[in-house]
């Protein structure tokens, strides 16, 4: 089909220009649905640099953001997310969701491929699209140059110049038993350390560029890392390092030597985890993402916030040895046994004594676990957020990424995307708020008398006193803006599309290539149809009585190369939360793309 024209309200890395698909005919162009809370698209970040690199003459990436929450929809939020993450393409801002709409788009991320002369050829949900992407694009830079329809140079892009300073996107904080405050500085690529004051800088760990170096503090290299936890000071002997930091862009744990200042990572291989194994030797383990880590005694190790795929990991230093410790993969909020529970982007973690408390970003809620169990404290599903205060059955969070203890035993939470800090009262079940106006609060910290928050956005550490009174908001309850699809009452034809790229095809080696596993919230929504199997095509039954839900889908495709002697094999997978609304004249069919002409 012809390609649609880009539609939003404010363009980025432009210089101002506005940019129109007209303009770009004769160049590849790959548009990159994406918002900026949603870990699979940043991992899509990831995936596409070597691509823009590869094909720098030929192709023109253009980032449309079409938000998810009402936050990430504000001008000053997408401009922070653009310079956090080093997006170096132009991004079009679609808070309505016009273009989003115009391409049939379903699930954030999603991918597509429009040709030199204007038609979309190519169309991929989800991440682990790289190779694909690659032979798809070399496919029409070939087709193109004979036709003498491909126009090489030029690109809009527009870089912004950065200034240097001691923080850049700062995440989480910890405190020395000196009094030292240790603080991952994300976008600087590096860990901060600041003598008590918060303010004058030490030293750094980390040479501030992106990278994946081991060695001394100021040769080795992180990317993008996010948690921060002190080890117990005999398991630090142990070990060998007293401080674990979860390097986030790099799926790696890393070890730092607070005396020697020596970098060592600890956990991961450096790929990110798709398919396979959880449990083993830490160094041979594949991580996705690990947004947080915390040492919590009654689970003898580290649990690791590994927000890439929606569960918690265990990490035990002393032996070298990483599990999956709660969680199933699927993202939603789904209470019960701890193995399976849903948690989605879990990016915050805080220890009080036997009860582990979780600030679950993408279900805005507030959980803990606690004797093998999962327990929700504030939040209800992936598309419900607000400012809320009150009864915690009523109370509202948007996309919260920090949690904390306070003294008395009442939990603070640092509510992102409300620019807040909330409190929660586990005895009355009250909850209120502490401070409005920040920008992007992502960590929090208790110190002395002061809570000291980590606000991200504003590239700095802010003391909040703790005898602040709370303050009660009553905001209105929000919903995801993505519209819902509309199905038939009854019986539904269900299906995923997945294409194996050019030079590809299915995987069937050692079994079937596919795999599709269906639940819903809530579960009674599905009469018929859930569960996992081996099929991309199934029917579902709508339960009687039920006007609205939500579908989780999680597909996956093998594939290797066709031809090869020895060929390279890879899975491509998605999680689709697919908001439905039950109407008598709705379609009695749904289908999903995991990729496809």
């Amino acid at each position: 089909m012809r390609a649609p024209e880009l539609a939003g309200d404010v363009w980025l890395n432009t210089g101002g220009e506005t940019v129109t698909l007209a303009q770009l005919r004769g160049k590849i162009v790959l548009l990159d649905f994406w918002t900026s809370g949603c870990i699979n698209c940043l991992h899509v970040l990831d995936e596409l640099r070597p691509l823009e690199e590869e094909f720098a003459d030929v192709l023109v990436t253009i980032g449309v953001h079409s938000p998810k929450f009402l936050h990430e929809g504000e001008a000053a939020a997408i401009e922070a997310a653009v310079r956090r993450y080093e997006v170096h393409h132009p991004v079009l801002n679609d808070p309505d969701m016009t273009t989003w709409s115009q391409y049939a788009v379903k699930a954030w991320p999603t991918l597509v491929i429009v040709d030199p002369q204007g038609y979309v050829v190519h169309t991929a949900a989800g991440e682990g699209h790289a190779e694909a992407l690659r032979r798809v694009i070399a496919e029409l830079v070939e087709t193109h140059d004979a036709k003498g329809t491909l126009r090489r140079g030029g690109n809009p892009y527009v870089p912004v110049e950065e200034q240097p300073a001691d923080l850049r996107f700062p995440s989480k904080a910890v405190v020395t038993a000196e009094g030292r405050i240790l603080v991952a500085d994300t976008g600087n690529h590096s860990i901060a350390e600041f003598a008590s004051d918060g303010e004058t800088l030490i030293r750094r760990f980390g040479s501030g560029a992106r990278g994946r170096a081991d060695g001394a503090f100021d040769v080795a290299s992180l990317a993008e890392p996010s948690g921060l936890a002190l080890l117990p000071a005999e398991v630090a002997d142990q070990a060998g390092y007293h401080l674990l930091v979860a390097d986030t862009a790099n799926h790696l744990l890393r070890g730092v030597d607070l005396v020697t200042g020596e970098v060592t990572t600890v956990a991961g291989t450096g790929n990110q985890w798709r398919d396979g194994e959880t449990d083993g030797d830490a160094l041979s383990i594949d991580l996705t993402s690990p947004w947080d880590v915390i040492w919590w005694e009654p689970a003898g190790g580290a649990v690791v916030a590994m927000a890439g795929n929606h569960t918690l990991g265990l990490f035990d230093p002393r032996t070298g040895r990483i599990s999956r410790f709660a969680g199933t993969t699927v993202e939603g909020l789904r209470d019960g046994a701890a193995a399976e529970a849903f948690f989605a982007q879990t990016s915050g973690l805080a220890v009080q004594g036997d009860r582990l408390w979780l600030a679950d970003a993408e279900t805005s809620a507030l959980r803990y676990l606690e004797d093998g169990a999962v327990h929700t404290a504030i939040g209800t599903d992936l598309f419900s957020f607000g400012h809320r205060d009150g009864d915690a059955a009523d109370a509202l969070l948007q996309h919260p990424l920090g949690v904390a203890v306070l003294a008395d035993g009442t939990i603070a939470i640092a509510d992102t995307y409300n620019g807040a800090v909330r409190h929660y009262d586990p005895a009355s079940g009250k909850v209120s708020t502490l401070a409005k106006d920040l920008a992007e609060p992502s960590g929090l910290l208790v110190t002395g008398d002061a809570l000291l928050v980590v606000e991200s956005a504003a590239h700095r550490l802010t003391a909040l006193p703790l005898s602040a009174d709370g303050q009660q908001v009553a905001g209105d309850a929000l919903a995801v803006r993505r519209p819902p699809t509309e199905l038939a009452p009854g019986t539904v034809e269900f299906s995923v599309v997945f294409t194996p790229p050019p030079g590809e095809k299915l995987d069937d080696r050692f079994g079937p290539s596919t795999r599709l596993q269906v639940t819903a919230a809530p579960p009674e929504l599905l009469a018929e149809g859930e569960g996992t199997g081996t099929e991309l095509t199934r029917t579902l039954k709508i339960a009687e009585g039920h006007t609205e839900g939500v579908l989780q889908v999680v597909a996956q495709a093998a594939s290797c190369d066709a031809d090869a002697e020895h060929p390279v094999c890879r899975v491509t997978r998605q999680d689709w939360g697919v908001p439905i609304r039950i109407t008598p004249d709705g379609p009695d069919r749904l289908q999903l793309i995991l990729a496809g002409a």
